[in-house]
């Protein structure tokens, strides 16, 4: 819901205000964004009689506004008939440098005559119930029925608040696009800059988001990591000076730093605290920062990242920045993760696989890696379809004269020397069994060693005449170039269409090195970046508009490019080439302070792990795995029966639980423990991860979140097997004979005597569910071993699933 009164402007959600208003100077003061200003029956009040209501802005911007009556000392006062005005106290919409306001700027632009003063004020505002898509770059939706909702709900769907400003010296405008999103408590911004006059105006920064918070000592909460070992959570305090969050250079969103942030107050917790969500709709390099000086306000501003990027706009052009995503709660962590999950899953992700539940896969990338034929694939994809998985992938090594990774890259042909009846009829081979068949691409590189290179060394991003770094011995196409993005188009579209292909995987192994376009003048060359990504947009956009049925996973060497950019095209993301459960525990948990549960890939894989040589126990590969969209990537027929038996099982399991896993409220009970509930909270999961095994464990309770309190609800563990081999030599406690560990006699007394692990069932309410918890079953503590005691080894993992009793 937006309100207007006069020059005042309310944006309110469900949970939150977002306060703004026009200074007779023609600025924009940031007056709140946070805490609800209204209660929740105020709140309906408004939408039943918005102009009513309406004429209570004025008293509370008074409120809230700030009290700035004096001079103050060393500051720039901005101008006579605004005096005592001084920019640098003042809370803000938008900066710039020049007038005073010496803090992190907004916008940067040099214009001809070389001065960088930039001076927008406000022109005009337009409310709209309809959204403005950008054209350059994808953005967030509402496809909402407006028009058939009732009268009373109109008000609660998607509106767009456009603010115009203009520079008082120079013909040049700024639209500021707000979108508010009432039922998940989320609000973006964009930037948009016009050149209305006859010289060009070079774009030094144009950033997409600033909020001005009227106090220090905010916490900045980013994500950092490396390849294999993505969203480490790292959090420090800004007193004073700033705390960055970037990819400075690496041309991706990036593993070394996601473009999410948190910001909150020192002493935030899961369940309590003021809690800002921040997220950029951009996968290139990007910026945020969090800024705090001697005037007791604190700045946060995100967007491109300004170094290495400039925009020569031209008389007449428009100059669109990222679309920027904001949420607010006051229920810690937890509650703004899934105000953030739910925008991400209705308003960002989008086409017929957002709502749908997605497929189980399995593929054969650790299986074979590049060492495969025809036979050998249809071995796998015969026992996955024993399992009962639903998709077969086909990874790297199908195309050209790819055998290792050296060669191939950009010959989008069938290796019919692996694949004798090509991808048609090894697609028809894998429909017989039962699957559906999907592949991987890696359309944005190429290898010097490839017919496409030899064809058009042009299109590869290198600088002439000197020598190039290349990652995995690759090169990256030009997709600045129209003629780079139309040739992919082309080819994908042959491929996808030579088959019956479900699943797309688009892969991108490799950062930037050696910036460079021969289609692009060198006062452009650091438009290059930006370029590529309206370039990349443009063919994600067409072919996934074109073959709308296929599931596409995006992938960057795993998440080197996890952001809500690919996931306006890509309904999920892989979320690391690091398969081993352990380290996934932390990966996956650090994604999902801002990403959905399904919108994260995730795959059981075989041990020991090929990232970590970890050996973890099956049922802890699954369970992890299973808060993902999920999968196997692992030669099945390699597997002892039993463990065949395990993931048929685990299979049956996912597919009666899928819809809560994938569409669930999702909650962090604690480092190693999650919980998803379905929307209706009719079900539950919940996981338990053993990071270190203790002795005498009795104590163990496992207390829940978002259970409906007024409900009953019947509670049991995913009862596994124990495979008498656990114990070890202690078989011998037990043994008539000695039986020698791991002998022959032991792995034949393992194949005919199985053990069942123990069952902890409970009905209890869901007030005593969260309150409480429910006591589990004793760990075995070495003292003794029973049917109800639990092998809860380090590394162990066990599911609970809850559902709620009807009568």
């Amino acid at each position: 819901m937006i309100l207007r009164k006069d020059n005042i402007f309310l944006l309110q959600t469900k949970g939150s205000s977002y306060f703004m208003q026009v200074l007779p100077s023609g600025h924009i003061e940031h007056i709140h964004y946070g805490a609800s200003i209204i209660s929740e029956n105020q709140y309906e009040e408004f939408l039943k009689s918005e102009q009513k209501q309406a004429d209570l802005l004025a008293d509370m911007a008074k409120v809230l506004e700030i009290k700035h009556k004096n001079e103050g000392g060393n500051m720039v006062v901005y101008s006579k008939e605004s005096y005592p005005l001084c920019l640098e106290v003042m809370p803000l919409e938008m900066s710039g440098f020049g007038k005073g306001d010496i803090r992190e700027p907004m916008v940067e632009l040099t214009f001809e005559d070389g001065s960088s003063t930039c001076d927008f004020l406000f022109e005009s505002a337009e409310i709209s119930d309809e959204l403005t898509a950008l054209t350059t770059l994808p953005c967030s939706y509402d496809d909402g029925e407006k028009e058939s909702a009732p009268e009373s709900e109109k008000k609660d769907h998607a509106q767009q608040l456009v603010i115009t400003l203009k520079d008082t010296g120079y013909d040049i405008r700024l639209k500021m696009i707000y979108k508010v999103y009432p039922e998940c408590d989320t609000i973006t911004r964009s930037a948009v800059l016009i050149n209305d006059g006859k010289a060009k105006v070079k774009v030094d920064r144009l950033l997409s988001n600033q909020i001005d918070f009227q106090q220090t000592g905010f916490e900045l909460t980013s994500f950092h990591g490396r390849w294999a070992d993505e969203m480490g959570q790292t959090s420090s305090v800004c007193n004073g000076g700033k705390v960055v969050n970037e990819e400075l250079s690496a041309g991706e969103s990036g593993s070394r730093s996601n473009p999410f942030t948190m910001v909150s107050l020192p002493g935030t917790t899961e369940t309590a605290g003021d809690c800002y969500g921040f997220n950029l709709v951009y996968s290139g390099n990007h910026y945020s920062c969090l800024s705090s000086n001697g005037t007791y306000l604190s700045r946060f501003v995100s967007g491109i990242q300004p170094t290495g990027f400039e925009w020569v706009l031209e008389a007449g052009e428009t100059f669109e920045a990222p679309e920027a995503v904001m949420t607010y709660s006051r229920d810690g962590f937890g509650g703004m993760s899934r105000s953030m999950h739910d925008f991400v899953r209705k308003h960002i992700v989008r086409g017929v696989w957002r709502d749908k539940e997605r497929p189980i896969l399995i593929n054969n990338w650790e299986a074979t890696y590049f060492n495969f034929n025809q036979n050998s694939l249809l071995k796998i994809a015969k026992e996955a379809a024993k399992s009962g998985i639903e998709l077969f992938v086909l990874d790297d090594g199908w195309f050209g004269a790819r055998n290792d990774d050296h060669a191939g890259l950009g010959d989008w042909v069938v290796n019919t020397k692996k694949l004798p009846d090509g991808l048609k009829g090894l697609a028809e081979k894998i429909n017989a069994l039962g699957l559906k068949f999907g592949l991987w691409v890696e359309p944005e590189m190429v290898n010097e060693d490839s017919d496409l290179y030899r064809s058009h060394p042009e299109w590869a991003v290198r600088i002439p005449g000197r020598t190039h770094s290349v990652g995995r011995t690759q090169m990256i196409l030009d997709m600045s170039r129209s003629d780079v993005q139309d040739y992919i188009i082309d080819a994908l579209s042959k491929v996808f269409s030579s088959a019956n292909i479900s699943y797309i995987k688009w892969d991108m192994n490799r950062i930037f090195s050696d910036r460079f376009s021969l289609k692009l003048p060198a006062e452009r060359m650091k438009e290059f970046q930006h370029r590529y990504y309206i370039g990349l947009y443009r063919v994600m956009k067409t072919l996934t508009e074109k073959f709308p049925e296929i599931l596409f996973e995006g992938c960057s060497a795993g998440g080197n490019r996890f952001d809500l950019g690919i996931l306006s095209y890509f309904p999920q993301i892989w979320a690391s080439d690091d398969t081993d459960a352990v380290c996934r525990m932390d990966i996956q948990r650090g994604y999902s302070y801002g990403y959905p549960v399904n919108t994260q890939g995730a795959h059981v894989s075989a041990v020991p792990n090929h990232q970590t040589l970890h050996v973890v126990p099956l049922e802890t590969r699954f369970s992890v795995a299973a808060f993902g969209c999920f999968g196997y990537e692992l030669n099945l027929g390699e597997l002892a029966e039993e463990q065949k038996k395990q993931v048929a099982d685990q299979v049956e399991f996912y597919k009666k639980w899928r819809k809560v896993f994938q569409f669930g409220d999702f909650y962090r009970l604690d480092k190693y423990r999650f919980m998803v509930v379905s929307k209706d909270k009719s079900a539950a999961v919940a996981l338990i991860f053993q990071k270190e095994s203790r002795p005498n464990n009795d104590y163990l309770a496992l207390k829940t979140m978002g259970l409906d309190e007024d409900a009953i609800y019947e509670v049991a563990n995913r009862q596994v097997g124990v495979n008498i081999k656990a114990f070890g030599s202690l078989i011998n406690t037990m043994a008539p004979i000695h039986v020698k560990q791991d002998g022959i006699i032991h792995s034949i007394i393992a194949r005919h005597y199985k053990m069942n692990g123990e069952k902890d069932e409970a009905v209890a309410t869901g007030s005593m569910l969260n309150g409480c918890g429910v006591r589990l079953n004793p760990d075995y503590g070495g003292t003794g071993y029973g049917e109800d005691t639990r092998m809860f080894r380090t590394n162990d993992a066990r599911l609970y699933v809850f559902a709620r009793v009807t009568e």
